[in-house]
């Protein structure tokens, strides 16, 4: 229904941001929603998915993030939770390389993704792979990430990382490593954990 918003974004927050389009704000579920800069304009690329008792809009920096999420929606055992999961590492080029060479265990780094998920993902979209996006290499498509100075960024990234699926045990072993890093802004702490994480 929705192709994409464009407007201010009012609200940043670790499971989504808040896009304000002519006095109506969307909520809008990220991979990474700290990737957005508060109070600016932007275009923010939706996907709407109606359930049962909800509705919810699904949103990405680029076209590109969008139509690689709605590929992995169609694996069977893939939701949007999972999908965002995957999507959150900036290495997308990786991802679409993991699915060439049949490299589960690169698959299962991400929360949610166990072998037999993974092993679908590959098997579903390894004859697609020419219509995934991301196939040059991943420095074309790193996240430009936001400048933001405000004190809790460890902290905000900490919450995003664990509203994208991962356990606190597992962010707890990161936090020191993280901390030690001393990283101007939210955006680069959420990157940096995904690549530890991983």
């Amino acid at each position: 229904m929705f192709e994409y918003l464009k407007g201010m974004i009012t609200n940043v927050m670790p499971g989504y941001i808040v896009v304000d389009v002519a006095g109506v704000g969307y909520r809008v579920v990220t991979a990474n929603p700290f990737a957005f800069t508060n109070q600016q304009t932007a275009t923010v690329y939706v996907e709407q998915i109606v359930r049962d008792n909800e509705q919810t809009l699904y949103g990405f920096l680029t076209l590109d993030e969008k139509v690689l999420f709605q590929k992995l929606l169609a694996v069977s055992g893939i939701g949007p939770k999972s999908a965002l999961a995957i999507l959150a590492s900036s290495d997308h080029s990786g991802l679409v390389q993991a699915i060439v060479n049949n490299d589960v265990s690169f698959l299962t780094k991400f929360p949610g993704i166990g072998k037999k998920t993974a092993q679908q993902i590959i098997l579903d979209l390894q004859n697609k792979v020419d219509e995934l996006p991301f196939q040059t290499n991943s420095d074309t498509f790193e996240l430009e990430l936001p400048q933001k100075a405000e004190p809790d960024n460890l902290a905000e990234a900490l919450q995003a990382l664990e509203a994208l699926g991962y356990a606190k045990k597992d962010l707890k072993r990161i936090e020191k490593q993280l901390q030690a890093e001393a990283l101007s802004d939210t955006a680069a702490y959420v990157s940096a954990g995904l690549k530890l994480l991983q």
